[in-house]
């Protein structure tokens, strides 16, 4: 595709947004906000140099968390500004930072708003979380010598594939890229194939995501309301399907089970369900006192909460992973000591769970049947628990070090732009 093409395609779609946004809001009335920023304009002005990373939504954000520390202790003469493009990962970034960072949205990827955003912020480095090629924004920061790292890049073999349709586009883009620091080996091929000629291997940063303080603490006490003797199955980041498909693998099991779908839009989709199927329920954010002991599933209704969930829970199952939706963070369940059930679409998370897997923390099922089979086994057998417990403890602290070397990277980046 010509890169003339893609921003003609791009300026077609372009009227259609302000709609995309409308009806996004009726679900979800956080996307009526700050609409100017998406459109390149900006009220708020940096008063120090800066130090840009984009993060999609909240598990970028997490990811990009112990980065973002170490930055702001090691470079407080910088400002730190996160984009993001999602409301919750804006959400999350506010949680997570609060004022001691910028945030805005990053803008379509059209050549009017993508220039003003870069010369109204003018980084002096841009850090690009995962597998973000926006092009127009690639071409603006290289003609203003921005320079780009491709942070955390991964790079599955559905996603090579479409984009290698593209060709030269991609091609281009990946050239003017400083660097591309893939999770994998296999992802550094891929990008490699592609055209990207600045490439390494850096290892995933979710690895050195740590959880929130006192995470152990609220989980004891979840825990306390939940029902300390009951055997508790957390299924986090759950998506449009999988859910019907987890309440028919833990149908007539004695586990109480925790949903926590991926998207705060879909709480109430998920409770029509549970009533639909005439389970006994409750959501998280009515929980004040023990629930009942006849209480088959709690909804997870709440946000910022995942790693309390995990460490109430005895096991995880990790969604996106049932159907094609390529896999959720199973990271951040391995972190906490949890055995972790995952399905067998993951190619979001391949290399993570491929380790997991090997070593023991995880097992991965193919059906909704072999799912079933094994929360069975889990619920039966607390010493099987344990050992995978150890062993997700185990793959996650051996799987640190990335943020380190990241810092390493962008040290050296900094240097050269001073």
């Amino acid at each position: 595709m010509p890169h003339f093409l893609y921003t003609f395609l791009l300026y077609l779609a372009l009227p259609f947004m302000p709609l995309k946004l409308l009806w996004r809001g009726i679900k979800q009335p956080e996307y009526l906000q700050h609409w100017a920023e998406r459109f390149g304009r900006y009220t708020y002005s940096p008063l120090k140099p800066v130090i840009w990373i984009h993060c999609v939504s909240v598990g970028e954000t997490r990811a990009a968390a112990p980065l973002v520390t170490l930055l702001l202790s090691q470079y407080p003469h910088y400002e730190i500004l996160l984009t993001h493009t999602t409301p919750t990962g804006r959400a999350t970034s506010e949680q997570l930072f609060g004022d001691t960072v910028s945030r805005v949205y990053l803008p379509y990827d059209v050549p009017f708003a993508v220039n003003n955003f870069v010369k109204h912020f003018s980084p002096k480095l841009g850090l690009i979380m995962e597998t973000e090629l926006w092009f127009n924004l690639i071409e603006a920061c290289h003609h203003q010598q921005i320079q780009q790292i491709l942070l955390n890049a991964r790079m599955s073999e559905k996603s090579a594939k479409g984009y290698e349709q593209l060709g030269r586009l991609v091609h281009n883009g990946l050239n003017k890229l400083a660097l591309v620091a893939a999770q994998s080996n296999e992802d550094e091929a891929r990008f490699k194939l592609l055209g990207a000629t600045h490439t390494m291997v850096a290892g995933n940063l979710k690895f050195d995501a740590t959880a929130p303080a006192h995470s152990e603490m609220l989980g004891l006490q979840l825990r306390a309301l939940l029902g300390p003797s009951r055997v508790i199955l957390v299924a986090a980041s759950t998506r449009e399907g999988e859910e019907l498909m987890l309440l028919d693998a833990v149908q007539g099991l004695d586990v109480l089970t925790v949903l926590v779908p991926r998207h705060p839009q879909r709480f109430d989709e998920v409770e029509a369900l549970l009533k639909e199927r005439k389970l006994s329920y409750v959501r998280r954010t009515q929980m004040n006192t023990p629930i009942p002991t006849n209480t088959q599933v709690v909804l997870g209704d709440s946000m910022g909460e995942l790693y309390t969930y995990y460490a109430a829970s005895d096991f995880a199952f990790v969604g996106g992973s049932l159907l094609k939706f390529g896999g959720q963070n199973l990271i951040e369940a391995a972190s906490m000591g949890k055995p972790i059930l995952i399905g067998k679409y993951t190619y979001n998370f391949a290399e993570a769970t491929k380790g997991a897997v090997q070593t023991g923390a995880a097992i991965q099922v193919r059906d909704v049947e072999h799912l079933r089979s094994k929360i069975i086994l889990l619920m039966d057998n607390p010493s099987k628990r344990e050992k995978m417990g150890m062993a997700a403890l185990d793959f996650s602290k051996a799987s640190t070090g990335t943020t380190v070397r990241m810092m390493q990277l962008i040290g050296e980046y900094l240097t050269k732009e001073a």
